[in-house]
This record gives C-alpha cells, structure tokens and sequence, in this order.
C-alpha cells in the first residue's frame, strides 16, 4: 500500500479507536488495514498503537504522527482541490448526522439537487436525535439543534429554529384551549414530555419571562426521545408540545394542530454545523456544508 494510503487508514484506526470501526469506514477488508497500520510502523520506524483486545490507543509517537499526518492529509486534499473548477470533480463519500425531522422535512427533498450537481459523490446520512461522536463515528460534519455540545469541534452558526407551541383540535376539545399560563394549572393539561435520555426528569413548560428562560411543571402521561414520536404523540392528543415551526407547517394547514399561548414560547433553537478541528476540510465536505446551509436558511431566524 502506498505510503499516504497508509497514512489515511492510520488517521482514521486513530480517531475512531478502533480497527473493525476504521475498516467500515473506509470500506476495507480489517486485514488490510492492520496491515497497513504494520507497514506505516515499519517504515517509520516506531510503534504508533498499543493494542489489546479491547482498545486501541496512541502511542506518544502515535500522537505526533496523527497529529501531523491528520494535517499532511488535509492539506494534500486541499491542494488537490485548489484548480477544480468543475463541481462534477467533487468526489468520495461524505458522512453527516442531523435530526430526523430536518432530515426527513427540508433536507432529504432537497438532496436530489446536491447529489445531480456532484455526480462522483455519494452521502451517507445519519438521522437521529441521539448525540452521535463526530470523530469516533467518523462523521464529516454534524447538524446539531440545541446546544453544540463538544468543545474540541469547531462549529458554523447558522441561525436558529423558532418554537411553537401546538396542540391537537382533539385535544382542546376534551382539556379546553388554554390562554395564559394559570391555565396550564391545576392538572387540566397534559404535556407531552421529551426527553433526549429516558428517566431524566422532564423540563416541563418552557417559555420566556423579560428575556430570560422559565419553566412550569406540567403533568404528562407521555415521555418520548425521538422527535418524530414527539409529533405524534400531540396529533394522537396526548398532550401539547412545544417543537419547531419548520416541523409542524403541514399539519397546520391541514387542521390537524392549532397553535396554542402564542406569547408564552420556548427559547429559539440554536442550529450548528459541527466539523472536526483541522485547518482544512475535504472540498467535498465544504460544498456540502455551503449547500445545506442554503437549504436551511429560509427556515432559521
């Protein structure tokens, strides 16, 4: 294997830990790959990981040599990129993560348009509301709603989703419609309650009071973590919800949600695009962070 072949499948068994996971990723046979990690040794002159059964970790020259081969390889792919003017020329795979209703509501309609415009590229697109680990999982970029979360990412501030809060015409018609927060007192109304981890304890009605984050306990028959049972859950009238407007529009048309305390809402949802911290991303990567940002801008304020 070439010296720089062997470099990537190094960079790559080094970020995810692990040889199998590294092997997936790069769509190689597991051999190959520690056979390529043997040779980078034996070339180098050095024993770059300590393996066991059940990790694989860094060695202090392990380290260095990640370090500076990560930053060898995206300036290679940068440079490589430097003179192609033609989108076509874009090519590889690209690995992103995001919620499942971008996914399934703005991006994936929209995806047909990106992959005809780079015919040599193919994605791979995780949709779940569950924080994946960028660099571990090997992912190219992460579309994260709500807080960023890792530190050690560098992230592209896009703007942010506005929340509603939505209730089904079943549901108002056996709890009543409420119009201010004393309403939402007293046990009449349920909450449907989300939860990213499952027996956390729910943060109840959230809304905003002079500027600052507030909340009210609200009693609930319902805890959910993805956010497609979260909408169902209120079109099945099991209680209100307080969720994006991008996500809720279709059912507003049709009557099947009706908006509830306009003026007692959530805190806007911040979107971020998080990417590992290199001086240079894949040109691929870029075009597809330029374009899902096109994509998402009528929706953010």
């Amino acid at each position: 294997m070439h010296r720089l072949d062997a470099m990537q499948v190094f960079v790559k068994v080094a970020e995810l830990a692990s040889f199998t996971q590294a092997a997936l990723a790069l769509n190689l046979p597991r051999a190959t790959v520690s056979k390529a990690v043997q040779q980078l040794e034996a070339q180098l002159g050095a024993r770059l990981l300590h393996r066991t059964t059940r990790q694989v970790r860094l060695t202090q020259e392990g380290q260095a040599c990640y370090e500076r081969g990560r930053d060898l390889l995206a300036e290679l792919d940068a440079l490589q990129g430097m003179f192609r003017q033609e989108p076509a020329q874009l090519a590889g795979r690209l690995r992103v993560d995001m919620s499942q209703g971008l996914a399934r509501q703005v991006v994936i309609p929209r995806l047909p348009e990106f992959l005809q415009a780079h015919p040599r590229l193919t994605v791979e697109l995780s949709s779940t509301d569950r924080l994946v680990d960028l660099v571990r999982e090997g992912f190219d970029c992460v579309l994260r709603v709500g807080g960023p979360g890792e530190g050690a990412l560098v992230g592209r501030r896009l703007g942010q989703l506005v929340q509603h809060n939505y209730a089904s015409p079943g549901y108002l018609r056996r709890h009543g419609t409420p119009h201010r927060l004393a309403d939402l007192a007293g046990g009449r109304h349920r909450l449907v309650h989300y939860s990213s981890v499952l027996g956390a304890r729910p943060a109840g009605w959230e809304y905003q009071e002079n500027g600052r984050p507030a909340s009210l306990d609200m009693a609930g028959v319902l805890t959910v973590n993805s956010s497609e049972a979260y909408m169902a859950a209120c079109l099945a009238g099991l209680g209100m919800i307080q969720a994006p407007a991008v996500g809720a529009a279709g059912h507003l048309a049709r009557g099947e949600l009706v908006e509830v305390l306009p003026r007692y809402r959530a805190a806007p949802l911040p979107v971020t695009l998080l990417y590992a911290d290199r001086r240079y991303l894949p040109a691929r990567v870029r075009a597809f962070m330029d374009w899902l940002a096109e994509v998402l801008r009528p929706f953010l304020g």
